[in-house]
């Protein structure tokens, strides 16, 4: 749809005519290239990796959450194999700070040195031909730990007096950020008062393929060469340089094909040191592969928040503000380089959603605890934000006596608004929020939802219907990371673009593709600004050896950003292509147009391809002309968005559910999405993207939990104990697009990599509270399972 406020035009490409031929460019729904292999099953993943002399790592991991290291026992006769702290000399630790004020940093130590803080903390590196026999010498070290107070629990640890994970800091309180207003009049005034305690679980982001490691020396180039599974491969490479202590030329980070990342990804790992310092060491090639049980017990966690909030409304469902204290959960160290201030200082910043309000105040607790730390999984803070909200916007509705989507459309941002600065001053770039709700009412066919709910189900179970919206910052940039003063902070997204000597297109970017489907999307910007097919373009990336240097793959931003680049770049190129071509046509360069693979003067029997083009340039230079950009058909860019606070991509979801009364049991009858992501490059992948983050949306809402018992010891330690959801929990989901362009970016574009994942528990929950409302009867914490329908029902039947 067109946006309901002037847009600015972005920078126009060279001209171009599509000919006869299907449209393979921006908006088009291309078959990912990248499949090809994979379906072949020609993918390389770091498993994949084996190199002469490679050893196998297997770690001894704590069994424990805290306690005092005594002792450690290497095996007789194998001592030259086993490694720990002591042997680690100048290594050192992952630092991931922040400028936030009071923010109380942690030194991760890559090998646990006199404490143990979580259990699976790694303790010591075992090495042997094969992965069994690594682990078997891991089972013969002599480990004496003395037991320290475990704190498992975020309240807990919030307490005066509860143990310390860290003593030198004196409490458990990573960081305290508060965004402060004046709610007295509110309290005073409001004739709807709601408040709630809401709570979200631990979580693992299970990604199909786990982490993995493969490290040697290059002899020759005398550098480190690392193959990893990571987002963000130069990211990595400045982790690594400050650890080991050696300059970034002497390391190369490659990150192979990786099946998903989801943020799990998106950290330096201590493994990573350690086996690059045993590559160093030993002068021998090693591997660490993480098995499933390492990555549930061990590997970094998400989104566990708790929120005590209270929404103030005027009786016509007007919100008049919000007051909320929250806790987020953020384990035993900060991880590298988002550190332990990002998920709940985000909390704050984003909590009002895409709703206006006169009044706000929000304080929020990063708290330490003896468990893995937490990283920002896929929606980061906003998955559990907005059920905070979505539940509290549905209570306020019930109070006013009103359906949810009336109270909602009464209080979102209106198109006519935008660009809207909002009361936490993020600034919404552009859309139409209130039609994302009302197509989203229209597709789930609320009015015979509510008369087959008066009706009742034949087999006694309780229909439910619930929505959500939120909008999501994402391809934010420089202003707003610079704030936060991580290790991490986006400039200019770089592209080198290069015309081979054939006419092929080489785009190297520094961002990395884990299921974004970006070989396929960069093509097709070339293709939009260039002409050229698809077919044509190859995508170099994940190498830092061989791509520019950018901050990676994380926050939603590759369309946006590497998008942006990769067309500012083809621009270049087209414009040297024309340039060059003019001359040896001996036409003006300004009336050459660009279409399938030609440069062509219209009107004119006149054209050359690309690729006779780039054959005159590199192997006949006595034919090109003095003047001719000597730099040739190779060009290096960097950009940023017009505005770089970011863009705002939205979405609706609605759905309706069955509510076994009797066993707790929930299930999906219908999902709808109504989203917008500004222009889409390639409809089919945004799709996939949608369908993939609503399925752990699903999982987050319904099934997925990490729990911990009194001692600090995880309970999931396989997939019988931690619950996915699969193809038959997940339903067959309606998607409906709305394209309302951003007026800061290339094409219109935004970025929507994680909004799947954001609304589904909101929407489930409060479908699940609506079927049960006859009942007196509402579930406030995720994931909705079974014992919790039923203890809810139970708590409202002895209420009453």
């Amino acid at each position: 749809m067109e946006s309901s406020v002037p847009v600015a035009s972005p920078t126009p490409a060279l001209p171009h005519k599509g000919g006869g031929r299907e449209k393979r460019g921006v908006g088009a729904s291309l078959r990912r290239k990248e499949d090809d292999r994979y379906l072949r099953g020609r993918g390389q993943f770091v498993a994949d990796i084996a190199l002469p002399g490679m050893l196998e790592v297997a770690f001894l991991r704590s069994p424990i959450a805290h306690g005092r290291i005594r002792a450690i026992g290497k095996p007789r006769g194998a001592e030259h194999l086993v490694f720990t702290a002591a042997d680690l000399v100048g290594v050192q630790p992952i630092r991931s700070v922040s400028a936030l004020k009071g923010f109380k940093a942690s030194a991760q130590p890559i090998l646990a040195e006199g404490k143990v803080r979580q259990a699976g903390e790694l303790i010591a590196a075992c090495l042997g031909a094969t992965r069994a026999e690594a682990e078997d010498l891991a089972e013969q070290v002599e480990l004496d730990l003395a037991d320290l107070p475990a704190v498992h629990d975020m309240e807990q640890a919030k307490a005066p007096g509860a143990p310390l994970v860290h003593e030198e800091w004196g409490d458990n309180i990573v960081l305290d950020s508060l965004w402060d207003g004046d709610l007295a009049t509110a309290k005073a005034q409001a004739p709807i008062q709601v408040t709630r305690r809401i709570r979200t679980a631990r979580q693992h982001m299970a990604p199909l393929e786990n982490r993995g490691v493969v490290c040697h020396w290059d002899r020759r180039l005398d550098q480190l060469v690392m193959y990893s599974a990571t987002q963000m491969p130069h990211i990595n490479r400045n982790g690594l340089s400050d650890c080991l202590g050696i300059d970034q030329g002497r390391i190369r980070v490659v990150a192979p094909d990786v099946g998903g990342g989801f943020g799990y990804k998106g950290i330096l790992l201590p493994e990573e040191v350690c086996l690059a310092w045993l590559a160093i060491r030993l002068d021998r090639p090693v591997r660490w592969l993480e098995d499933r049980r390492e990555a549930l017990v061990a590997g970094a966690n998400c989104r566990e928040h708790l929120y005590d909030i209270t929404l103030y409304a005027e009786r016509d469902g007007r919100l008049l503000g919000i007051d909320c204290e929250a806790i987020v959960d953020s384990g035993a160290y900060s991880s590298y380089p988002f550190s332990a201030c990002l998920e709940a200082a985000q909390v704050s910043s984003i909590l009002p959603g895409p709703y206006k309000m006169e009044r706000y105040r929000c304080r929020t607790y990063s708290v330490a605890t003896n468990k893995a730390p937490i990283l920002p999984y896929r929606g980061v803070a906003r998955s559990g934000v907005c059920l905070a909200l979505e539940l509290m916007i549905d209570l306020v509705a019930r109070e006013a006596g009103l359906e949810p989507h009336e109270v909602r459309l009464k209080n979102l941002v209106q198109p006519e608004e935008m660009p809207f600065d909002n009361i936490t001053k993020k600034h919404f770039d552009s859309g139409d929020y209130p039609e994302s709700v009302r197509r989203a009412v229209d597709a789930i066919g609320l009015p015979g939802l509510r008369r087959r709910q008066s009706q009742g189900e034949s087999d006694g179970r309780r229909l439910g219907v619930g929505m959500a919206i939120y909008c999501e910052q994402a391809a934010h940039g420089t202003s707003v990371y610079a704030g936060w003063g991580i290790p991490m902070v986006p400039g200019h997204e770089p592209c080198v673009a290069r015309l081979s000597p054939d006419g092929i297109l080489e785009l190297r970017i520094g961002a990395h593709s884990h299921g974004q489907g970006l070989e396929t999307t960069m093509a097709q910007v070339a293709h939009e600004v260039l002409g050229i097919d698809p077919d044509n373009v190859r995508l170099i990336h994940g190498d830092t050896a061989t791509t520019p240097y950018s901050t990676g793959t994380w926050g939603s931003r590759c369309a946006v950003m590497s998008g942006g680049a990769v067309a500012t770049a083809c621009r270049e190129i087209g414009r040297r292509v024309r340039n060059l071509a003019a001359t040896l046509m001996e036409v003006p360069a300004d009336t050459l147009v660009l279409a399938d693979g030609l440069v062509e003067a219209p009107g004119t029997n006149r054209k050359m391809t690309l690729g006779e083009v780039a054959h005159v340039w590199y192997r006949k230079p006595q034919l090109v002309p003095a003047g001719v950009d000597p730099g040739g058909l190779e060009t290096t860019v960097g950009y940023k968005a017009k505005r770089d606070t970011g863009t705002f991509s939205y979405s609706c979801h609605a759905v309706a559910v069955l509510v076994d009364t009797e066993t707790g049991g929930v299930e999906i009858v219908d999902y709808v999405v109504v989203e917008d992501g500004g222009k889409l490059i390639n409809p089919m992948i945004v799709d996939g993207q949608i369908l993939g983050g609503t399925a752990q949306g699903i999982g987050t809402a319904l099934y997925e939990e990490m729990p911990f018992d009194a001692s600090g010891q995880p309970l999931a330690s396989t997939f019988a104990d931690y619950l996915l959801p699969s193809a038959t929990e997940v339903p067959a989901v309606r998607i409906d697009h709305m394209e309302t362009p951003s007026p800061y970016t290339e094409f219109g574009q935004k970025g929507i990599g994680e909004g799947g994942a954001i609304a589904p528990p909101g929407a489930i929950a409060n479908a699940v509270n609506d079927a049960l409302r006859f009942l007196g009867a509402e579930v406030m914490q995720a994931p909705i399972t079974p014992r919790r329908v039923l203890a809810a029902i139970e708590a409202a039947r002895s209420a009453d």
